[in-house]
């Protein structure tokens, strides 16, 4: 069985007196949807946190400060890990295979940059990458293991409010 290994980040900024997460929507589902994970209906924009395959040498933290700078065209910095999500997924675009599949989930302050500023080599994968409200983002993300590290987000928000002084 085919393994792979990916992380992302839950990006967060404050404005407007409240926390903001930076989502993207995919150019298309690249075919690791399962539908069990996913509450949307087909015809609904898949809402996503920017995450991609962790490079060979590259640590899995820094795969996730790539992926946000590359999918929502800011930068961040790292607080802590939120998460690992497991999942199997079959291969819909090439070889049909299964695959077993990990993501880790890292929590991210943003620093700089303008969201949606996606370089135009990334625009085959991204569509759009916006700030959405923190409790929107953790009900609207299209895939529950994604939703669930928003919560989690929200969670180390609750117990580290000096995260607000950033």
């Amino acid at each position: 069985m085919v393994r792979e290994f990916s992380a992302g980040g839950v990006v967060l900024r404050r404005m407007q007196g409240k926390w903001w997460v930076a989502v993207i929507e995919p150019q298309r589902e690249s075919g690791t949807s399962n539908d069990k994970k996913s509450h949307r209906g087909r015809n609904s924009p898949v809402l996503a946190l920017p995450k991609g395959i962790v490079d060979r040498g590259e640590q899995p933290e820094r795969t996730a400060l790539r992926e946000v700078r590359e999918e929502a065209g800011i930068d961040a910095s790292s607080v802590a890990k939120l998460t690992d999500i497991k999942y199997f997924y079959v291969r819909t675009w090439s070889d049909k295979q299964r695959v077993f599949k990990i993501v880790s989930f890292y929590l991210l302050l943003y620093r700089s940059g303008r969201i949606g500023d996606i370089a135009e080599n990334m625009r085959h994968e991204v569509r759009r990458a916006f700030w959405l409200p923190i409790e929107e983002a953790a009900q609207q993300l299209t895939y529950k293991g994604e939703r669930e590290a928003v919560a989690l987000a929200m969670s180390y928000l609750a117990a580290h409010p000096e995260l607000g002084d950033r």
